[in-house]
């Protein structure tokens, strides 16, 4: 009897224990059938995953609030269990500032903050393992452990595993209700105990570096290259880094400020020893916007994870492979360029008559990173563009020399300028061939005339003539880094003017201004700007611009780069011109891209982006897309308007994984539409977008 009791009493305790883990984690949104396994046993949740090449991810978690959360990581290969890490806890420090939201300088688009010079607030996010959940997404498993807790910031931790890759990724997804919010975060993982045995990181020549681990040592922050750390167990490897592109805040200067971090007590706030990524909230010292938080929003403060039973040096090729070893792949039949730089190297080099490189630091950078054709935004500051005549076509004379001396059969490096005069607000100049112009005419002056040296010469006094050049020349315009910075406002307040409606006028330049965290893309601003001016009825297209100043092997340029592959199948010759270059831009006849999503091939209804397709009196178009891609896809989204209206449809891809190649087949209800273009995004906010494809 008593026996009977006791037993009674046990299997009572037993399911007593079973239904309060199930009620402290919550599996009933979990897909059994993608592969993973998750076990519950009272407090620890052990997920594994297909993480490719026969192996598994394993993390086993501690949800006891005394407990590191990561008991365990590692990856297993027939049932072979190598331990990379154990007992290490997420952490991250959250930096509020305040957001200057006057409507002249663009609300919440503004670029010309200084977040850092008013005051603002750091702390420790607090972590409060409350209760969790796992779910299933497509190829994704989300674990989401409640509570975190930062100044006004709440909210909690989501883990993400992806199908395929011993890829994760750990992010503090918080909001706040406080209008007005500018906020940047450092993040980690750290640890009381000795985990690592070495750290090592790619300096920025490209040589790994690899230091021992003294428990002791104080945090340092890293100068790195491809913007990881790596801290090296017994059992492996395992890379720390950011999103690629999304991680870094839109500034004027792609310098490297030492964005990851190792060591004891990172910032005076973080417990034990530790490896992960920062953030210098000075920025490059001039205007320093930080991220937008507006409320409500869930901003996801994260960073990824690669495990690896190999060495370091192993795992960081396998980092590098994200971002092409942070180059632009090569695809037939186009040719990458990139745009708006301030390098200034005729007036800080060539005309200061210090020594002249043969083949100048800048010129190693671009060919590195894969771009084919760089457009100059030089005299941005120096320089005479109004004259006196002579010193202006001296200016002029040598940019054009330099730039048919750095061209080659492989490289262009094209001039082109930020005038600022005549149309209102910053715009960007381009023309297929040099060109000798002056942005000042006095009226007893002629409009062009012949220099004995320099042959012909124009002098532009209003945007009239301005018009007049561009169509003389076959040039192109364009707005710079459209409605913010000193373009707030425009294109919109002249875009009934004569000379945005020409065909000279391309549309606009699109970077990631500003930066939100809670979106699962980067810059939306000149996204919306595209389609309006599709709905405003005008064939407008929109280029990545990178706009920023210095370029040296040293700065962190692929996460400030994006570049415009232009359906070209060779480049020209800088001697006979480029007129191909412009016809492309013009006409549509391009993508965007990040780096990381590709898009050769899009079609509706079997016409390219550019061009005019016709729809049956159903609506109902075909929408073809070949992708490649590295990091696992988030969505596309088909975006068409009516002239009036905008449309998006977003289509789930969280079923593919890394590192595919997949030509993908839509059907969409375009019915009254009048264009159409298409967005790829990836998990770390990587994309590309193609130009319309314009319906009748």
């Amino acid at each position: 009897m008593k026996a009977q009791i006791f037993c009674g009493l046990l299997l009572f305790l037993m399911c007593t224990l079973r239904l309060q883990a199930q009620q402290l984690v919550d599996i009933s949104h979990f897909n059994k059938r993608n592969g993973v396994k998750v076990l519950v046993e009272g407090k620890l949740i052990e997920v594994k995953w297909p993480a490719g090449k026969d192996r598994k991810g394993r993390l086993v978690l501690n949800l006891e609030k005394s407990k590191p959360l990561f008991k365990t990581m590692g990856l297993e290969l027939n049932a072979d269990f190598k331990e990379i890490a154990a007992g290490l806890d997420p952490a991250f420090i959250l930096t509020v500032g305040k957001r200057t939201l006057d409507p002249k300088s663009g609300g919440w688009d503004v670029f010309f903050d200084r977040v850092p010079q008013k005051p603002f607030k750091t702390q420790l996010v607090a972590f409060d393992k409350r209760s969790a959940s796992v779910t299933t997404s497509g190829a994704h498993t989300i674990i989401r452990i409640s509570d975190m807790q930062a100044n006004s910031f709440k909210g909690a931790l989501e883990i993400t595993l992806y199908n395929g890759s011993p890829l994760f990724n750990v992010a503090a997804v918080m909001a706040t209700e406080v209008d007005s919010t500018a906020i940047l975060y450092d993040a980690g993982l750290v640890s009381e105990k000795q985990v690592w045995q070495n750290i090592s990181w790619s300096n920025v020549k490209n040589v790994l570096q690899t230091t021992k681990v003294v428990h002791e040592t104080p945090a340092i922050d890293q100068e790195v290259k491809y913007r990881t750390i790596i801290g090296q167990s017994n059992g492996g490897s395992l890379a720390l880094f950011p999103p690629p592109h999304q991680y870094f805040y839109p500034l004027d200067e792609a310098f490297n400020l030492k964005f990851t971090w190792w060591g004891q007590k990172y910032g005076g706030r973080m417990p034990g020893f530790g490896i992960g990524i920062r953030q210098d909230p000075l920025g490059d010292r001039r205007f320093v916007p930080w991220f937008n938080a507006p409320p409500n929003t869930n901003q996801r403060l994260n960073f990824f994870c690669l495990l690896d039973t190999g060495s370091p040096a192993g795992i960081l090729e396998e980092v590098k492979k994200f971002t092409h070893g942070d180059s632009y792949l090569p695809l037939p039949g186009y040719k990458t360029m990139a745009s708006h730089f301030h390098n200034e190297f005729i007036m800080d080099v060539v005309l200061k008559g210090l020594p002249v490189p043969e083949k100048p630091e800048f010129k190693e950078v671009f060919e590195k990173a894969g771009v084919n054709i760089v457009h100059l935004g030089e005299f941005h500051g120096p320089g005479h563009p109004k004259g006196p005549d002579e010193e202006r076509l001296r200016e002029l004379h040598a940019l054009h020399e330099q730039c048919a001396r750095l061209s080659d059969s492989n490289f262009l490096l094209l001039p082109g300028e930020e005038p600022n005069n005549f149309y209102g607000g910053h715009w960007v100049s381009f023309f297929p061939k040099p060109v000798n112009w002056i942005m000042s005419r006095k009226p007893d002056m002629p409009f062009v005339s012949e220099h004995p040296k320099y042959g012909k010469v124009y002098r532009i006094g209003n945007k009239d003539e301005m018009l007049k050049l561009l169509e003389l020349e076959n040039g192109l315009a364009w707005t710079a880094h459209a409605r913010t910075k000193a373009s707030t406002g425009y294109p919109d307040v002249y875009k009934e003017e004569d000379f945005f409606k020409s065909d000279t006028y391309m549309g606009a330049a699109w970077k990631a201004i500003p930066a939100d965290l809670s979106l699962p893309t980067l810059s939306k601003r000149v996204l919306n700007l595209l389609d309006d001016m599709s709905n405003w009825g005008l064939k407008k297209h929109v280029i990545a611009e990178s706009d920023i100043f210095t370029i040296t092997e040293q700065n962190e340029m692929y996460a400030h780069l994006n570049v415009n592959y232009l359906q070209l199948d060779k480049l020209p010759d800088f001697e006979d011109g480029w007129q191909p270059v412009l016809d492309a831009m013009r006409q549509g006849k391009f993508f965007v891209s990040t780096g990381e999503v590709l898009l050769p091939v899009f079609t509706v209804n079997g016409k390219k982006s550019g061009d005019t397709a016709k729809l049956s009196s159903s609506g109902k178009t075909k929408i073809v897309l070949s992708a490649d891609w590295t990091f696992p896809l988030n969505f596309a989204e088909i975006v068409s308007g009516d002239g009036k209206n905008v449309y998006r449809e977003r289509i789930q891809l969280n079923n593919t994984t890394a590192f595919g190649k997949k030509q993908f087949k839509f059907t969409a209800n375009l019915k009254n539409r009048k264009w159409v273009r298409l967005e790829l995004w990836d998990i770390a906010a990587n994309g590309a977008f193609t130009q319309q494809v314009w319906l009748e």
